[in-house]
């Protein structure tokens, strides 16, 4: 079988598909595994994670863990094939970033994680060149908000299947290496990050599978200035509002985390209780998620 992604091979695309809408999950709950220890889990419990992951590429585990501890997030990941840790420059030292409300005004109160304000659909780090593509995540929750905070999902493979059945040509324009471009950043010292274009969906030359680089937001974004890539980018926001069965929208409790191959994702806003902050940890890879 050739690779599905090819835009000019029918058959293979309309083989995987069919076998990817088989096995795809029906509701969020599908999605959850209980484990016992997410630190050392037992073969059981990592195979119905990567079976989760392989037909949607996300899972959700469910432990009795409460605590404050990084290493639940680490360990759980490395399990899991990940090892390729991106140490952003907002995460603590140990590269993982306590996603939490700033408490005081400094770079982090400046940026929507660490408010408590919703943030809109993307994938983590499509601000980031080739070569640190964030492939993978894993985001642990400690404690949720008080009130809000839930998350929806979607399986980037399900969105390149609805823009396929839409209009090939879309698909096309953001496949394209300038589709999307993300502005400089700039700080008191200057250029802070530099600009970055990039593809919407790329295949990744050494495994083979797709991948995405995605945000909704309306500012500091670039999109190509044709007439495919405008048409694409406005199905992609339509499809990510619409009330679809393949958007599995779910709220993570203490003890329960999402890991994924870098899944389109968005966040409700939520309110903030200062004595019971919400607390969640975010490890981001640039490995994806072992394959069974």
């Amino acid at each position: 079988m050739g690779s599905p992604f090819d835009l000019d091979r029918d058959a293979d695309y309309l083989q995987w598909r069919d076998a990817k809408r088989e096995r795809h999950p029906r509701q969020a709950r599908d999605l959850v595994v209980d484990v016992a220890d997410p630190r050392s889990l037992t073969s059981a419990e990592r195979q119905a994670l990567l079976e989760r992951c392989a037909s949607a590429n996300m899972a959700i585990y469910r432990s009795p863990l409460l605590d404050e501890d990084k290493e639940i997030p680490r360990r759980l990941a490395q399990q899991l094939g990940l090892q390729r840790l991106d140490a952003n420059w907002l995460a603590d030292d140990d590269g993982i970033s306590r996603i939490e409300v700033a408490q005081q005004l400094g770079d982090r109160s400046t940026f929507i994680p660490y408010t408590n304000r919703a943030i809109n659909w993307h994938t983590d780090g499509y601000y980031h060149p080739p070569e640190r593509q964030i492939r993978a995540m894993v985001l642990h929750c400690v404690r949720p908000a008080m009130a809000g905070g839930e998350n929806a999902l979607m399986d980037h493979e399900m969105a390149y299947i609805a823009l396929r059945e839409a209009n090939r040509d879309w698909l096309r324009a953001l496949m394209a290496s300038d589709a999307m471009t993300i502005p400089e950043r700039l700080d008191e010292d200057g250029v802070a990050r530099a600009e970055q274009s990039g593809p919407v969906f790329f295949v990744d030359p050494e495994s083979g599978t797709l991948h995405m680089r995605y945000t909704a937001r309306t500012r500091s974004v670039l999109w190509k200035d044709d007439a495919a890539t405008r048409a694409a980018a406005a199905f992609l926001q339509q499809l990510l509002a619409a009330d679809r069965p393949d958007v599995f929208r779910l709220r993570l409790g203490s003890g329960m985390g999402l890991v994924c191959n870098n899944v389109l994702h968005d966040r409700a806003g939520f309110v903030h209780d200062p004595n019971e902050p919400r607390l969640l940890y975010r490890a981001r890879y640039l490995d994806r998620v072992a394959t069974l």
